[in-house]
């Protein structure tokens, strides 16, 4: 029997892993997991079903009507999707988005400067407070963006994506350096 490949981060490498310029860092950050739960659950219901099935660590970002993604630093443990699934039976079902999405930090006190060149959400902490979350537009790539604190977002993006996300992030840092300056 042929050796399967082993996974390879899609941001791996010095050149996608970090970037760190005046007042904005750009992080790949772990390729953990990423489950995608449709249903009709509010979120405290679910975290609590989270918590019994080992993803405490994990947070909830919505994603649309009745959807929500699981997001963790975490490998998958299958025992816990299987114990997740069982639980939520009959109010949501749960499908997991892990080989196909990629999470990328974006941080810094000019973090919302960088990415106010890409999208048209407003940021502002008074529109946009920590713990929400959108599916937009960045460019042309579809991708959803979490606040996770002051200065600090997650962008979630399809693997085929990521790569050209981080170069237009990367392009959209320098500028946002230069109109800084």
């Amino acid at each position: 029997m042929p050796d399967l490949p082993q996974h390879r981060s899609v941001l791996a490498g010095t050149a996608h892993s970090s970037i760190a310029a005046s007042g904005i860092r750009l992080e790949a950050l772990p390729e953990g997991h990423l489950l995608h739960v449709l249903g009709a659950i509010e979120p405290a219901a679910l975290a609590a079903e989270l918590a019994k099935a080992g993803f405490a660590e994990s947070s909830i970002r919505k994603a649309g009507f009745r959807q929500w993604f699981v997001a963790g630093d975490q490998p998958l443990a299958h025992a816990g999707l299987e114990a997740l699934t069982a639980a939520l039976a009959g109010k949501a079902f749960v499908t997991d988005q892990s080989h196909g999405r990629i999470r990328i930090g974006v941080s810094g006190h000019s973090s919302r400067l960088l990415l106010s060149k890409g999208t048209a959400v407003d940021l502002d902490p008074a529109a946009f407070a920590e713990g929400s979350s959108v599916m937009t537009m960045v460019g042309h790539i579809s991708v959803q963006i979490a606040r996770t604190g002051d200065d600090t977002f997650e962008l979630t993006v399809l693997r085929s994506f990521a790569e050209s996300l981080w170069e237009d992030l990367s392009y959209m840092a320098a500028s946002a350096v230069k109109d800084e300056a």
